[in-house]
């Protein structure tokens, strides 16, 4: 699984699963933290449609984190005042670029959860769709 899914998984997902793998993480291996969770502003960039230009539509507030597992640095940033999930994402993060053993078995934890996170997402868009109006005219 790619680390841009993989984070998306994490993120979007229940934060106690970040926790449960960077905590398994944290009892076995030296954990040591690079960059205190801080916060920080990105800039949002959006694509205009009818010209195709981009251009800046304000700022985001993120909170980052570092941290070193077995001469790895994994980084964690996340939208929004999450400290605690920023320093659990960066500790995943170096666990997975540390090829460590035990994010093998964790392929099947994030398997589950993106089919869960699909199931929760196609039960809230056919919720939106029950509730969409039809603007048919009647032929008399």
């Amino acid at each position: 699984m790619k680390r841009k899914k993989r984070t998306e998984i994490l993120i979007e997902g229940s934060h106690e699963l970040a926790k449960s793998l960077a905590n398994e993480i944290e009892q076995k291996y030296s954990v040591s933290s690079l960059q205190e969770p801080e916060h920080g502003l990105v800039m949002l960039k959006v694509r205009e449609t009818s010209k195709k230009s981009l251009f800046y539509l304000g700022e985001v507030l993120v909170t980052e984190c570092k941290a070193k597992v077995e001469g790895k640095i994994g980084i964690g940033i996340v939208k929004g005042d999450f400290p605690e999930l920023a320093y659990h994402l960066a500790v995943v993060d170096a666990a997975f670029l540390g090829n460590l053993p035990e994010t093998k078995s964790w392929a099947g934890i994030l398997e589950s959860e993106k089919q869960y996170l699909e199931e929760k997402r196609k039960a809230k868009n056919e919720a939106i769709l029950k509730t969409k109006v039809s603007f048919e005219t009647m032929d008399v």
